[in-house]
């Protein structure tokens, strides 16, 4: 006898006592017609459509105030392809694909989902789901809450271009603090630590650097100057910076800054300048890194001189002649290879200065024949101590050098500081006051030589 197999029959009028042929209605359109009595078994094959998938949704992370990352893990199809997954998340239980949701690509294994769009402080619910033939399957439920939004992060922008009632400054964001800048800008004043009360520019939005361009300034004026950024937590300020317009007396303006202490705790007090440099005042005097990694002492003469015949680059400091009374009043010496290490011999937020960084100092205290009086203490300096008059605030020290050879020099008659800025593989620039001019120097020396250090905020 004949057995049939197929996937569609439609059986037709079948009556037990009248029926004598089976109608088959084929794809094709075709209809066989088969007598029941040769028929004595019917096989259907009924397609397959799977079943749910199987999959974990993956822990939650990156979690800021408006965004966070999640996923899943599709261990099994269910039978049948998967075509779309992600994750659904809402601020209530057991989320489905009718709430928000992502969609990250499609088949099994692991994958992963980036959450927008947050409130900040809000507990949220998420669960993988992934979707075949079958339906969408949902993996288990995690929840999280979102943190605060905060101020944003940003620094203010050196002042330039500073004419007789006009001047540019700027900054720069860093950091949203979670939710978005909406309004940056600097603020200004003739009163320091100027707020969006005082006046200000606006200068867009986002993070990254911007220009501000001041105007309508008082002629020979001194103006203080912070930038600001504003996102939902509030305005947030950068540091402060002092400038004076052009055409007063062309006295040097300076005026006390916050200070810094480093990482040994040492106590430094600084000046913040018309041109808008905030100085240490005081050499150097720490043994650490802003890391807090150990700078090491050399006191031996020859250990010393070793760094210069065996072309080493160990960084080193010293006390002057190895005496550590010397600190106080002078800090300490050390070599370019400490000045100069990534890991930073100033403490964090300030740096060595580079060449350029001194020659603008000089030029704002009338330029370099006349500016050294201006950065000289009127103590501590041997006869005739030309023209000191310490008008900047700056202090310079004579703490004197040790040479390349471990021999100490010139302490109260020469004050010798690093710049940041090389000259070649061996030398490297640095600054000069003199006990018997009234001038400021710039020169080049051999790295392994001992100087002071003073460091100008960022």
């Amino acid at each position: 006898m004949k057995k049939i197999s197929t996937l569609i029959l439609i059986l037709i009028g079948l009556a037990a006592y009248t029926q004598t042929t089976m109608n088959i209605y084929q794809s094709n359109g075709s209809v066989l017609q088969i007598p029941i009595g040769n028929i004595d078994t019917i096989t259907y094959t009924i397609p397959n459509t799977g079943t749910l998938a199987t999959l974990t949704t993956l822990s939650v992370g990156s979690i800021t105030s408006a965004t966070a990352t999640s996923g899943g893990n599709i261990t099994s199809d269910g039978g049948s392809p998967v075509t779309q997954r992600g994750v659904c998340y809402s601020t209530t239980t057991a989320p489905t694909i009718a709430n928000n949701r992502t969609t990250d690509g499609s088949g099994t294994g692991n994958y992963t989902s980036n959450l927008t769009g947050l409130a900040a402080t809000t507990t949220y619910y998420v669960r993988a789901y992934s979707t075949n033939s079958a339906g969408t399957a949902y993996g288990n439920e995690l929840s999280f809450t979102t943190i605060a939004n905060t101020l944003a992060t940003l620094t203010t922008l050196t002042v330039g271009n500073i004419d007789s009632t006009s001047a540019t400054s700027g900054g720069h964001v860093s950091n949203t603090g979670g939710s978005p800048v909406t309004q940056r800008g600097v603020c200004y004043s003739t009163t320091p630590y100027p707020t969006i009360a005082n006046s200000k520019t606006t200068d867009g939005s986002g993070t990254g650097n911007y220009t501000s361009n001041l105007t309508g300034l008082a002629v020979g004026t001194t103006y203080y100057v912070r930038a600001y950024a504003t996102n939902s937590a509030g305005t947030a300020y950068g540091n402060q910076l002092g400038f004076t317009t052009k055409g007063g007396s062309g006295s040097v303006v300076s005026n006390p800054g916050a200070g810094v202490n480093d990482m040994d705790g040492n106590q430094y007090t600084s000046v913040i300048l018309g041109n808008g440099q905030e100085w240490m005042v005081g050499n150097l005097k720490t043994t650490r890194y802003s890391n807090g990694d150990i700078i090491g002492e050399i006191e031996d003469n020859t250990i010393w001189s070793n760094i210069l015949n065996n072309n080493d680059s160990t960084p080193a400091w010293c006390y002057y002649n190895t005496n550590a009374a010397i600190n106080t009043t002078y800090g300490k010496l050390y070599n370019w290879y400490a000045v100069a290490d990534p890991r930073n011999v100033c403490p964090t937020g300030w740096h060595v200065p580079s060449d350029t960084a001194f020659q603008q100092l000089s030029d704002y205290l009338g330029g370099d024949t006349v500016a050294g009086g201006k950065m000289k203490t009127i103590t501590l300096w041997v006869t005739p101590n030309t023209a000191a008059t310490n008008e900047s605030g700056f202090s310079g020290a004579p703490g004197g050098l040790r040479t390349g050879n471990g021999m100490f020099s010139s302490l109260g008659a020469v004050g010798f500081w690093w710049s940041s800025t090389g000259y070649d593989i061996y030398n490297t620039w640095y600054r000069q006051l003199n006990y018997n001019s009234a001038g400021t120097s710039v020169y080049n020396t051999d790295k392994t030589t001992g100087l002071s250090v003073r460091c100008l905020r960022n």
